[in-house]
């Protein structure tokens, strides 16, 4: 019995000390999984922005363009020409900023298989947009889903999880 009342106490010391370690270590990493977390979300918060403006730019610019285009049949000049090059041109570089800020390429596509048609309509002119209506709704889902990845579009708006 005495050797217990000697070595319990520094066991029991021991076993504080190496509970204690335990317990700081694993702080350290849930602090560290919190933080990598929050790292992740302000990165994606900031993606989110990026593209959203690369969005909002190539949208202004194609509306201009197609509002270009529907009139262009009605309006004729070297000024008229002039400027609708200027809003393609426009138009390109928009959709080269998506290029650069989107995360996957069904945006990069759907930028460019909208950008092309808008193009050509400038070049030609038409009379009725009502054909580039399926390459914008494309375009829209694909912008959707690279800033909200994982989620799907409900007509009331809200987003759920898939």
């Amino acid at each position: 019995m005495g050797s217990w009342g000697a070595l319990g106490p520094a066991l029991l010391s021991l076993a504080g000390v190496a509970l204690g370690a335990g317990g700081s270590l694993f702080g350290q990493y849930l602090v560290s999984r919190a933080g990598a977390r929050q790292f992740e979300a302000q990165a994606s918060a900031a993606h989110r922005a990026e593209v959203k403006s690369a969005v909002l730019k190539f949208l202004g610019v194609a509306a201009q363009v197609e509002k270009a285009a529907l009139a262009g049949s009605r309006v004729a000049g070297a000024a008229a020409d002039a400027e609708l090059g200027r809003l393609v041109d426009d138009l390109w570089l928009a959709q080269a900023e998506i290029d650069l800020a989107a995360r996957g390429e069904s945006l990069r596509g759907a930028a460019y298989r909208y950008a092309a048609p808008l193009a050509e309509a400038a070049r030609d002119g038409v009379s009725d947009g009502s054909a580039l209506r399926g390459p914008q709704a494309r375009f829209f889902d694909a912008a959707y889903d690279d800033m909200w990845p994982g989620r799907q579009r409900e007509t009331g708006g809200s987003a759920a999880p898939r």
